[in-house]
């Protein structure tokens, strides 16, 4: 007696499968069913709460009270007219600035450092690339023994030379600035990883064409290397100011946003407005307002970048 033969992506012909995952089954595209447990997750994880969000950015929702009221856009013009909020996010934005120029140059150099072959070249990597795997907290401590005014490593130095040292952290004018000098040692190594696997693809016939044409070390560079990085210097700069834009670890940990407020990026100041003020709506409101300028540049960003490309 023959076996019926199965029929392709089905049950055996004769035979018609039952059960809720066959009418699923039957419902559904193919392709949708392999997508579904993630967009499940998706919609769970981040649609939900930012559909939520947007909701209590519309109402005075607080810690310490239960009931919340519908009250429109209030909370996005007392946003507005914040002064203390444009204050953090200028603080932010001059952060993202002084920051991203030397995590883009910085990490270039080291990966032509890398590549043009310095002895033991594992060390090197090594060493650019370690510090970014260690965990924010450790780097806290170790910015805050380095940044001591009395017993600190680098106000020892300039007083070995006959300078006089910092209040690193306690100073105004120096605070945000020595956190860029922590935040730069930490993170630059990411950007060196990126540069360095851009450099290996670079084809070798361009190098050995240039130096058949006389080119010298300096010209390879200017006209072989540089314009071959072009896209991942910008692919690079754009993560690296929505990175920055982001920041708030290294600045809670070093100086918790002073002295005086001096250096409290606006992503802390959302968390004292819903965490230590209980302002949940109104830090929510805060967060669509930077999120719309976050989105603003870099929309700018990659247009910026679509014409250099063209």
């Amino acid at each position: 007696m023959s076996t019926p033969l199965a029929s392709p992506g089905g049950p055996p012909s004769g035979r018609t499968a039952t059960g809720p995952g066959a009418a699923l089954r039957r419902a559904l595209p193919p392709g949708l069913l392999f997508a579904l447990p993630f967009l499940v997750l998706f919609a769970l994880f981040m649609v939900w709460p930012l559909v939520h969000g947007v909701w209590m950015s519309l109402t005075d929702t607080s810690l310490a009270a239960r009931d919340a009221s519908f009250i429109g856009l209030d909370n996005y013009t007392e946003a507005l007219g914040d002064a203390e909020m444009w204050r953090a996010m200028w603080h932010t934005v001059w952060f993202t600035v002084v920051s991203t120029v030397p995590l883009v140059a910085v990490a270039l150099a080291m990966a032509l450092l890398v590549y043009t072959g310095l002895p033991g070249q594992w060390v090197w990597r090594l060493a650019f690339f370690a510090p970014y795997l260690l965990p924010v907290g450790v780097i806290g401590l170790l910015w805050l023994w380095l940044y001591q005014p009395d017993l600190g490593l680098y106000n020892h130095l300039l007083q070995a030379v006959g300078l006089d040292g910092y209040a690193w952290l306690s100073d105004e004018s120096v605070a945000l600035y020595a956190i860029v000098i922590a935040t730069v040692w930490w993170t630059v190594g990411f950007n060196f990883l990126l540069f360095l696997a851009a450099l290996q693809a670079v084809p070798d016939h361009l190098y050995e064409a240039a130096a058949l044409d006389g080119a010298g070390a300096w010209r390879r560079l200017w006209h072989v290397t540089l314009p071959q990085l072009r896209r991942i210097i910008g692919v690079v700069t754009v993560l690296q100011i929505l990175a920055s834009l982001k920041v708030f670890d290294q600045v809670y940990l070093l100086t918790k946003g002073g002295p005086n407020g001096s250096t409290r990026p606006v992503v802390e100041y959302l968390y004292d407005m819903g965490f230590t003020g209980y302002r949940l709506g109104y830090a929510s409101a805060i967060s669509y307002v930077f999120f719309a300028l976050v989105v603003l540049a870099s929309s700018v960003q990659f247009v910026a970048l679509r014409r250099r490309e063209k």
